[in-house]
């Protein structure tokens, strides 16, 4: 297996709507580390990863993109498109840049796709992972195809199943 750089994932829980369950940031550590690994990715990097409500991504997704509405996660990769990369000064690190998520439509979405937040938060990370090191399925529908095998493939990696469902607070294989 391939070795990847050191990882510093910043993780910020910046609402109080949806309570974070235990584990989940040792998920999104091993998420980002994960698609580091598979996309061969070595260098030393930072992420900075944070929940938000579904008023605060609304805003942001209107301030940045252009689209008032709410949305699941956003990326804001600091990688430009010509392969540029911020380096933070202090310690050297690629800084990759940072994931925004509701957590409010992340348990929606588990509920509508019969899975458990681990799943769906698991995904999240691992397809905004994706965008921050280029891929960007809205451009391009062959990024739109490859970027669902590599997300399926890591999660997979991961133990992250489709079939993980959420019965009692409790998270069981089905």
């Amino acid at each position: 297996m391939q070795q990847s750089g050191k990882l510093k994932v910043s993780i910020k829980n910046n609402q109080n709507s949806v309570r974070i369950p235990s584990g989940i940031r040792l998920l999104i550590r091993r998420c980002c580390h994960a698609v580091l690994v598979s996309e061969g990715f070595t260098r030393d990097a930072e992420v900075s990863v944070s929940f938000v409500s579904n008023s605060e991504i609304r805003r942001l997704n209107k301030t940045y993109r252009g689209k008032d509405s709410v949305t699941d996660v956003l990326s804001f990769p600091l990688t430009g498109e010509d392969g540029t990369m911020e380096i933070n000064a202090e310690n050297g690190y690629v800084q990759l840049g940072d994931v925004v998520i509701s957590i409010e439509t992340a348990v929606k979405q588990a509920e509508i796709y019969s899975h458990s937040l681990t799943r769906e938060i698991g995904f999240l990370t691992v397809h905004s992972m994706l965008h921050l090191l280029g891929y960007d399925h809205e451009k391009s529908p062959l990024d739109e195809r490859i970027m669902r095998e590599k997300e399926e493939a890591v999660l997979d990696k991961l133990g992250i199943s489709r079939e993980m469902t959420f019965t009692n607070n409790v998270e069981e294989q089905s």
